[in-house]
């Protein structure tokens, strides 16, 4: 066919540009051809690796987030043993400094009794020497009375008169 018959069998002219049937009609068995092969072989191949892709990009996004979440929830399972620990550790120091103040207390009182004990029994020595030493000072001192008037006196007074 030539261009000048293609005219007429579309009813236009379009000069240089009217298609030539038999160009045409290859044109589209090679697009056809073309098609069949890239939608059958090439695309599905194409559309399996994009899928793959995104399957694993959503799966490491996924896997991120549960990652995240686990971390997140040990943070928070590790700051509240640690809270617990720091609240057994002050109740422990607390306990310690009671027991510790008891124990002072319990010393001192120890202490403050021992001390009444020894100064009960220093005080009970010290008037038991007392009245021993007034009972001795007392026979001496009528004693020496006696021999000290018989002095002044000049002649014997009392019992060393007989």
């Amino acid at each position: 066919m030539t261009l000048a018959q293609n005219s007429t069998l579309f009813n236009m002219d379009l000069g240089p540009l009217n298609p030539v049937t038999a160009e045409l009609i290859l044109g589209f068995v090679i697009f056809g051809l073309t098609f069949l092969i890239l939608a059958k072989g090439i695309l599905p191949k194409i559309n399996r690796t994009l899928a793959a892709r995104e399957d694993a990009i959503a799966g490491g996004t996924e896997r991120a987030d549960d990652l995240r979440t686990e971390a997140t929830r040990i943070r928070e399972q590790y700051e509240a043993e640690l809270a617990e620990a720091r609240h057994e550790a002050a109740r422990i120091r607390s306990r310690a400094t009671e027991e510790g103040a008891a124990a002072i207390a319990a010393a001192r009182a120890e202490g403050i009794a021992e001390r009444d004990a020894i100064l009960a029994a220093g005080a009970e020595r010290i008037a038991a020497e007392r009245a021993a030493a007034e009972r001795e000072l007392t026979a001496d001192v009528d004693a020496w009375a006696q021999a000290l008037a018989g002095r002044i006196v000049g002649e014997p007074v009392g019992a060393d008169r007989a």
